[in-house]
């Protein structure tokens, strides 16, 4: 197996943090061995490790693993071995595509497969964003932007074309529906929710704008920006560009007695 081979590598860890089969225990990728067992003579260097290291930070592979690296020195050669821990929130992700084992191999898995991961997460275990919103429905959400703009960034353009899941399946299989109570998750009311104050309240952006340095200054300008994040997004990028009100005001002169002109704007903040 070559030690540039980012992809076998992805898909492994991926398969392996997915823990299919639930046995609960880590898997390991053992770089330098042949399929039949023999050792191949690989010389495993530091930079060798680095290089496996790296794939836990890999940009293609989330939610990240938990996974280590070490070097066994054997007379026949070196095996360098990755651990890789089951993940507590299935279903791990390579390059948009779900892996797992299925016996000794590896493969993508179907969305029934998908599901059945899905559903394995601890509640107990599970972050803020991937609990449940009780009360919110599909309807609750600007589904137009989850299937327009985030689902094409998420998964592989190939899945897509192919599938022929519902759009809750869909939602579910990236951790934006909980099956076990029949509603969204908090992250899909924070990204697609048509209200998300409703049930989030401190869902919101407000901008400030006073007439002096300090917030005990009088109010000149504020304004409440709430919605699905991409909305959100818009028109914060729409608004920025009218916040600076450019004064100038004379400063003390350069070394060889030009005036400098500075500019300042009231005190402004956003939270």
């Amino acid at each position: 197996m070559l030690t540039n081979d980012t992809d076998k590598f992805g898909e492994a860890i991926c398969a392996f943090a997915n823990d299919f089969p639930g046995h609960s225990q880590p898997g390991y990728l053992l770089i330098g061995v042949q399929d039949g067992g023999a050792l191949d003579g690989l010389e495993v260097t530091d930079r060798t490790l680095l290089r496996l290291g790296d794939l836990r930070s890999n940009v293609n592979l989330g939610p990240l693993p938990a996974m280590t690296v070490q070097k066994h020195a054997l007379s026949e050669g070196d095996v360098a071995v990755v651990e890789v821990l089951p993940s507590d929130l299935p279903p791990v992700r390579y390059k948009g595509r779900v892996w797992i084992r299925v016996g000794p191999s590896r493969r993508a898995a179907n969305q029934q497969e998908e599901r059945l991961l899905g559903e394995r997460r601890i509640s107990a275990l599970q972050s803020f964003d991937a609990r449940p919103c009780l009360d919110a429905a599909p309807e609750d959400l600007a589904l137009g932007q989850f299937v327009n703009t985030y689902l094409p960034a998420a998964v592989a353009p190939d899945i897509i074309e192919e599938n022929d899941r519902s759009l809750v399946e869909q939602l579910a299989s990236l951790r934006f529906y909980d099956y076990r109570t029949d509603t969204p998750t908090n992250a899909a009311i924070l990204l697609f929710g048509k209200d998300p104050l409703r049930w989030l309240p401190g869902a919101w952006i407000q901008f400030v704008r006073w007439d002096g340095d300090t917030m005990g200054a009088d109010v000149l300008e504020q304004r409440q920006f709430s919605g699905d994040l991409v909305t959100v997004l818009r028109e914060l990028d729409a608004f920025v560009p009218t916040l600076v009100h450019s004064h100038p005001f004379p400063t003390p002169p350069f070394g060889n007695g030009t005036p400098r002109t500075s500019r300042s704007s009231p005190f402004a903040s956003c939270c």
